[in-house]
């Protein structure tokens, strides 16, 4: 399975549209459109479009698509350029735009691999604990993944002890998918929210607001590495990003993300403020 099947994503008779159903396997606890699926489902429909492999792309999440609907996604080509092209794919349902993303797609032959980045020293993911559903039993995206804490803490030992210097990390895979690609570590690249919780050492995480992929380099890998750094929350918004590392140490991408911080039960679906924690709260993508 690749990652367009993973997503359910099927082109049309109009090579510039593509659609794809909202079904709980790509969806939130909360019972929406995971953020990461629909980053992932636009940069599948630009590749499938121009030919050309993405750069980079960037997500503005503007509405929620829930289970059952039907999201098509309109690939306008800006620029077509001889070693680039500049594209824009727009998500919506019916008339109700749920994503916009912007991109650049291409490739250069140009002799010069190098990155200066260093994966954190962390036990491989056999040595690692599994995280578990927060809800056991739930369907959704998250119980189509495999993740191990390789410096994090579990449900049981997160409040109370913020992550020093705002740091965490996962090691995550996505089982059904063989090989990975840029559609691929933008869905694992959404978890900028994981973080703020483990960065606050509280029951939190948030709503994306945008989400922008960085492709370096692709390397076949069954373990992805999400390091992944909280630079600041203030004003009610968190923004972080996520370095993902294949299990040979080489970076393959960057993500960041700046998402509306909320506060949410343990144990129950979607976001509940806790008492102390006044704002008013749609669902989130928390439950990552």
């Amino acid at each position: 399975m690749d990652a367009r099947e993973f997503l359910g994503l099927e082109a049309t008779h109009n090579p510039n549209r593509w659609h794809f159903q909202v079904t709980p396997g790509i969806s939130t606890g909360g019972g929406f459109l995971f953020g990461g699926c629909g980053l992932g489902a636009a940069i599948s429909a630009m590749e499938g479009t121009t030919g050309r492999p993405v750069v980079w792309a960037t997500a503005q999440y503007l509405s929620y698509a829930q289970p059952g609907s039907v999201v098509d996604v309109d690939v306008t080509i800006a620029v077509p350029g001889r070693n680039s092209t500049q594209a824009r794919a727009v998500g919506h349902v019916a008339d109700q735009e749920i994503f916009t993303v912007n991109a650049a797609l291409g490739a250069r032959s140009l002799d010069v691999h190098e990155s200066y980045v260093r994966p954190p020293d962390v036990p491989a993911p056999d040595d690692c604990d599994r995280r578990p559903l927060r809800i056991p039993g739930e369907e959704s995206i998250m119980s189509r993944l495999d993740m191990r804490l390789a410096s994090a803490r579990p449900w049981d030992e997160l409040q109370g002890h913020p992550a020093p210097g705002g740091r965490s990390a996962l090691w995550a895979r996505i089982p059904e998918l063989l090989d990975p690609s840029a559609a691929t570590l933008a869905i694992l690249g959404d978890y900028v929210p994981f973080g703020i919780g483990q960065a606050l050492g509280e029951f939190a995480g948030g709503n994306s607001l945008d989400n922008t992929l960085r492709v370096v380099r692709i390397v076949p890998t069954e373990w992805v590495l999400l390091d992944i750094q909280i630079e600041g929350i203030d004003h009610g918004f968190g923004h972080g990003t996520v370095r993902l590392f294949a299990d040979d140490g080489t970076l393959m991408a960057t993500a960041s993300q700046s998402t509306i911080v909320r506060f949410w039960e343990p144990f129950k679906p979607g976001t509940r403020p806790q008492a102390d924690h006044t704002a008013a709260s749609p669902p989130s993508e928390e439950t990552k």
